[in-house]
């Protein structure tokens, strides 16, 4: 293993749920891409150890077969987690993470619940967190940085915390870093940035301010190269990590 994967995989997890160890501080999402080649390969630029899947409950929206992403990377080396992102309701989240649980066998989600200008709905998400959590899921819930938000989840129980720097697909960045770093004080789980992410400066940044881990999504996927942005991004994670250690 290279210095560089070293230092972005851990050799420490940021994450440990059940035997899953998460390594790699760097979540890249993948639903915006319909080319399975190009899945492979911007996963394999980011480095992340984490693949993310959902379900579509309208079945409205095209997505690549699992079975055509396995033809050209291993999905076994993955940790793989679930995510409610098309949810805009807490019921529309639990169905989705329960047919993630009957289709694939998944138990880790990555609980969405977003009101009707996209940003994250709080109090829906909570309700959605307390009905899953007592199913048995382990959760990674995305807030607005809120501290009061953010102390009743993780008295719930969840997993990681998943913080938003701006609005999904925004490209502003990191707008306020403030309520990110009174977040991350506040709550002793692990802290995720994500949203809005709008270079690989923004990754670096995010490590600077204390989170654990960064996703990425829009940045990489509406590159003009994802797989060199991949790169790039898990680079700029690298530098946030060495500074903050």
């Amino acid at each position: 293993m290279t210095d560089l994967e070293l230092d972005v995989f851990g050799p420490e997890p940021w994450l440990q749920i059940g035997e899953r160890a998460f390594r790699s501080r760097l979540l890249l999402g993948v639903e915006q891409y319909t080319e399975p080649a190009l899945v492979r390969d911007v996963l394999d630029g980011s480095g992340a150890d984490v693949f993310i899947t959902t379900y579509d409950l309208e079945r409205t929206r095209s997505s690549l077969l699992l079975s055509d992403l396995d033809r050209e990377l291993d999905l076994d080396r993955f940790i793989w987690i679930g995510t409610t992102s098309f949810a805009h309701s807490a019921a529309d989240a639990v169905a989705t993470a329960r047919q993630l649980r009957t289709a694939l066998g998944l138990d880790i989600i990555k609980l969405d619940v977003r009101d009707t200008t996209n940003m994250p709905d709080a109090e829906a998400t909570i309700l959605a967190a307390k009905e899953l959590l007592a199913d048995g899921f382990s959760l990674l819930p995305f807030i607005l940085p809120e501290v009061e938000t953010a102390r009743v989840l993780e008295g719930m129980g969840c997993s990681a915390l998943r913080l938003m720097a701006a609005p999904v697909a925004s490209y502003r960045g990191i707008v306020d870093a403030e309520p990110l770093r009174a977040c991350m004080d506040a709550v002793e789980i692990p802290t995720v940035v994500e949203g809005g992410i709008g270079s690989p400066a923004d990754v670096t940044r995010a490590f600077e301010l204390g989170a654990d881990a960064v996703l990425v999504n829009t940045l990489v996927a509406r590159a003009a190269s994802p797989e060199r942005m991949a790169r790039a991004v898990r680079h700029a994670a690298l530098a946030g990590g060495l500074v903050r250690a």
